[in-house]
């Protein structure tokens, strides 16, 4: 693994259960992701995209092969390093208003991320304020709670969350699967910014083509726990060479052409 490598994966298996009950769910999946590049990961629901993410922050424990974030294997961090390999690596979450406390403002929720131990808005305030910015969001939204939040912005303030405390490699999973399309745009039209302007490490997971196009440098393209394909994001689209991958295509609403572009004003 070269210091160019930000996430090495190699003969990963996932599986569940045991026995005659056992269910295999990743299939000796290999994937390198350079510094600096967004690879976005999609299929089918049940293909392993979610499987895959939550192996690469630590949630579920491999069954055979490894991950390696920033040169360090996940399966050996233990105690603070542990602790300092999961803030390399944030997952920004499908549905942000679960993930944020109701009863708390979006200042508490980030000012958590920046300082988990002492969280306090007064002394994180600017930096807040900054993020809020950042994403495109009115510094009194660091006043308001979730539920004054409407689904994009919610989704806005997430990504703040996972950013905020500059780690090493972004998981995007289903981002934008639970917003109207027009607010889609927007969402990834921010993304899509902020990887330019923050040379972003990032994994964009979707089950749609269209979105995962947009933020993309490399596609892998799984189906049943195996990459099928795996090429620069123009050429797939251009010359897709697996049937899997032609029937992800065709489904996108006019494809192949379809694109997803950004309301001219930015009101998620």
């Amino acid at each position: 693994m070269d210091e160019e490598t930000a996430v090495e994966v190699r003969d990963l298996e996932v599986g569940y259960g045991w026995g005659k009950n056992a269910t295999r769910v990743l299939h000796g999946i290999t994937l390198d992701v350079a510094r600096g590049r967004t690879v976005g990961i999609v299929g089918e629901s049940g293909s392993g995209k979610s499987t895959l993410a939550k192996a690469l922050v630590g949630l579920v424990r491999p069954t055979a092969g490894s991950v390696r974030i920033g040169g360090v294997p996940i399966s050996s961090a233990r105690g603070a390093s542990r602790r300092a390999l999961r803030r390399k690596v944030q997952m920004i979450p499908q549905d942000p208003y679960s993930s944020l406390d109701p009863r708390r403002t979006i200042g508490e929720a980030l000012a958590e991320a920046v300082d988990p131990r002492r969280a306090d808005v007064r002394r994180h305030r600017d930096e807040i304020v900054q993020w809020l910015e950042a994403v495109r969001m009115p510094a009194d939204t660091i006043d308001r709670y979730p539920h004054e939040c409407s689904g994009g912005q919610r989704q806005r303030v997430a990504i703040a969350r996972g950013l905020m405390i500059r780690p090493e490699v972004v998981i995007a999973d289903e981002i934008t699967s639970a917003l109207d399309v027009s607010v889609q745009a927007e969402i990834l039209h921010l993304l899509a910014e902020l990887r330019r302007e923050l040379n972003l490490t990032m994994l964009f997971i979707s089950h749609n083509l269209a979105v995962v196009r947009h933020v993309s440098d490399e596609v892998v393209v799984l189906y049943h726990g195996d990459v099928v394909e795996h090429a620069p994001a123009a050429d797939l689209y251009r010359r897709p060479r697996h049937e899997y991958t032609r029937t992800l295509l065709d489904s996108v609403p006019g494809a192949p052409g379809f694109d997803i572009e950004p309301r001219q004003k930015d009101s998620a």
